[in-house]
């Protein structure tokens, strides 16, 4: 007599944890190891959780400004390393109140959904596309506020810089969590090449953002100390 091979399992388990791809939740559909739901829950809480610190700081400074005319951030060092400048000038409030508030409602969203992938919830397609797409166009803030703080304020606010520490590898894993699911169209190639090099484009991201840096204002906050 033959054994079926098959093995029972809870009803619709296994269904359930499958990506709208079709592929298993937390397996590439690329074929190349990249980053497993747990990894991604990480990510988001401690990516979110330091970007919420970052805002947090600026809307508690801004409140103090409010109160007191003559307050002195925290984060003030010297002319060009100073919050100041970028809380009192009309790029630190594009909506018509302190972008800082934006990041305060946004951030504990990214950290609540690296929770619930911890808890070994599987999240639908289309909200990974929204919170993708919401990080995106808070990527293009905080490039836009970078060209702002070289090259109309020439001063670096640190508390911001913190937040733009956290906002670049929140977005790029996300593009490489997408591909590596299948949810942005893309060839193979690209798709391999993106979640096998994952760590390394971050690296070269930072030393981008470095080197633009350095090469506008590094003399002036060397000779401001």
């Amino acid at each position: 007599m033959s054994t079926s091979s098959t093995r029972p399992h809870d009803g619709g388990v296994e269904a359930a944890e499958q990506s709208d791809d079709g592929a298993l939740a937390g397996e590439p559909a690329t074929g190349t190891p990249g980053l497993s739901p747990r990894t991604t829950g990480w990510l988001l809480v401690v990516l979110g959780a330091v970007g919420f610190a970052g805002s947090l700081a600026l809307v508690i400074e801004r409140f103090l400004k409010l109160l007191d005319p003559d307050h002195v951030a925290s984060c003030t060092l010297n002319v060009f390393i100073d919050c100041g400048a970028a809380m009192d000038s009309w790029q630190g409030s594009l909506l018509g109140f302190p972008n800082p508030v934006i990041g305060v409602a946004a951030f504990p969203v990214v950290v609540t959904t690296g929770v619930v992938l911890l808890a070994g919830a599987r999240l639908p397609r289309w909200y990974w596309l929204a919170l993708l797409g919401a990080t995106t166009v808070a990527t293009g803030l905080v490039v836009f506020l970078v060209w702002t703080s070289l090259y109309a304020l020439g001063a670096l606010c640190p508390y911001c810089m913190v937040v733009w520490a956290a906002m670049i590898p929140l977005f790029w894993y996300q593009v490489v969590h997408a591909l590596q699911h299948g949810y942005l169209p893309a060839g193979e190639g690209l798709r391999r090449a993106a979640v096998a090099n994952r760590h390394l484009v971050l690296a070269l991201l930072y030393v981008a953002l470095l080197v633009w840096v350095v090469a506008v204002m590094g003399a002036d906050i060397v000779s401001s100390f």
